[in-house]
């Protein structure tokens, strides 16, 4: 009897998973998804392998911080031209794009290696509770951290 799982289809089958960040702290709430996205609870875990799952992230415009990094807190990107240098605080990206804050921080949570961008593929998140992903969901994460799993009837 082998006990090996191997490159079974069974072993490598993506479950759709739903966060609520309402009231979740941002910090550990990425990093609880950053696992999930490369397969870490999984047992058959490589880390050159893509073996993650996929996240459905909701109410992303609710997820708290702590301390004062929604008004310290800045993020920047260079356009490429001379002087090009944008800068926002948490606080101004999360009224325009609040996808952007948990998607900024989930990536620096992942090994930036050329798997990055196909785990960020995997990472849909929405700014309130509406997603057309319902019908996908096989787990869905209380709200305590760490994250438990319940079973979607």
């Amino acid at each position: 009897m082998s006990t090996a799982i191997g490159n079974t289809a069974l072993a490598y089958a993506r479950v759709w998973h739903l966060v609520d960040a309402r009231g979740q702290v941002l910090g550990r709430l990425g990093t609880q998804i950053a696992q999930t996205l490369m397969g870490k609870h999984k047992p058959i875990y490589d880390p050159s392998s893509d073996c993650g799952d996929y996240v459905v992230v909701i109410n992303a415009k609710h997820v708290g911080v702590t301390g004062r990094k929604r008004e310290q807190k800045l993020y920047r990107h260079h356009t490429g031209f001379p002087g090009g240098l944008k800068e926002a605080t948490m606080e101004q990206l999360q009224q325009k794009n609040p996808e952007k804050v948990i998607e900024k921080a989930v990536s620096g949570m992942l090994p930036k290696n050329r798997l990055r961008q196909v785990r960020m593929g995997r990472l849909l998140v929405f700014p309130d509770g509406e997603h057309p992903y319902a019908d996908n969901i096989m787990k869905r994460y209380d709200t305590k951290i760490p994250l438990v799993t319940q079973p979607i009837d």
